[in-house]
């Protein structure tokens, strides 16, 4: 008898369902802020902000209703230049992968999330080297 390797339809809708409360409990958390806020932090013109998410400088995640919040800890000098390359590491421009991956604790990073790495001082480098075998 061979394992059946695909979930049920039961399975698969609770998955689906699991994860769209995860994203929007992860947009309502308390390190997301509003474009304008984000704006406001660094100085410049909300447009500025949108620009830079349209160009995957930033993680800009679009709400239910169409407002866009970003996690403000990005614009820590520890990560902000380091947003895009990740992102071109992974092979993705998808905000919620990128998130996903900054989030998720990596083994080849003592079980830290490349975020706190990075916020810790862990070379940009091994991070991206983490990053590139994510994708394989």
């Amino acid at each position: 008898m061979t394992k059946e390797i695909y979930g049920t339809a039961a399975e698969t809708k609770a998955l689906l369902r699991d994860g769209q409360t995860y994203r929007l409990e992860r947009l309502r958390a308390e390190d997301m802020i509003t474009v304008d806020e984000a704006a406001s932090l660094m100085r410049v013109n909300a447009s500025v902000i949108e620009g830079w998410i349209r160009n995957c400088r930033c993680i800009g995640l679009a709400g239910p209703h169409g407002a866009m919040v970003v996690p403000q800890w990005q614009f820590e000098s520890s990560l902000w230049s380091s947003i895009r390359r990740i992102g071109q590491s992974l092979g993705t421009q998808d905000p919620w992968q990128i998130l996903g991956f900054l989030e998720t604790s990596a083994p080849a990073l003592d079980g830290l999330t490349p975020r706190a790495a990075l916020e810790q001082g862990v070379p940009i480098g091994r991070v991206l080297n983490v990053a590139v075998a994510d994708t394989h």
